[in-house]
């Protein structure tokens, strides 16, 4: 199971990339605009930049900010051009019949696609043989339709395996840490994650206890034995 962290703000990348477990970066059209930058090109520059000072060699996932499958086929391009000195760029493009004949033609250059916006077994399947290397599911948004979003993650990954096909599920649309502890058991292969919820991974009130009564009885000890050596000093 690998983590990625699903943002656009450089602070929340770096914030992340400190604490070392980050195995990727996603990213959408809805948090760029979100970020507050001026300038597309210049932003995606400056996520590129952090990696690149934390030395994480991961991948970053850019998504076509098009909605014409006609256009996606050049705007890939020109992020290749313009980003593809990162060796570890994907191109996002959304599911769809049109889309995936973008997908098969950057898939047959080496392009790495992620397959995004997959809400259904079909989709991601369809996906994966077309030759995305990652297919992106929704687990939010598929409940949010009635579906039973581990169900979708399970016969997906089932799939993939029984056909050996290469394509690694991206689990997104995380909403609570419930939806990480039961993506991770419905076998979806990466995470990716708002920033906001890792910290919350990392806690747990019995934990913050724990420490509390070692801290304290440590400390008491301490004075106990300055205490003890100031009495046989004098």
């Amino acid at each position: 199971m690998k983590l990625f962290v699903d943002t656009a703000d450089v602070k929340e990348l770096e914030m992340c990339l400190e604490r070392g477990f980050p195995s990727g970066v996603t990213t959408n059209p809805l948090l760029v605009a979100r970020s507050g930058c001026t300038d597309f090109g210049a932003h995606i520059r400056s996520m590129i930049d952090a990696l690149i000072r934390h030395d994480a060699k991961i991948p970053l996932s850019v998504e076509v900010n098009t909605a014409d499958p006609n256009k996606m086929a050049d705007q890939a391009e020109e992020f290749v051009r313009e980003f593809g000195d990162y060796p570890y760029l994907n191109i996002k493009i959304p599911i769809g019949w049109n889309e995936l004949k973008v997908i098969a033609q950057l898939a047959k250059r080496n392009v790495p696609v992620n397959c995004t916006c997959c809400m259904s077994y079909n989709q991601a399947i369809m996906a994966a043989s077309a030759g995305a290397k990652y297919v992106s599911l929704f687990w939010g948004r598929i409940r949010d339709i009635g579906y039973d979003a581990g169900s979708v993650v399970r016969a997906t990954r089932e799939s993939l395996d029984r056909r050996g096909l290469d394509s690694e599920i991206i689990v997104g649309s995380i909403r609570h840490i419930a939806d990480v502890n039961e993506a991770i058991q419905a076998g979806g292969h990466i995470l990716t994650v708002p920033p906001k919820f890792f910290a919350q991974m990392c806690a747990h009130p019995k934990t913050d206890e724990a420490v509390a009564q070692f801290m304290t009885e440590f400390r008491a000890w301490e004075q106990a034995v300055q205490a003890s050596q100031m009495k046989r000093a004098a």
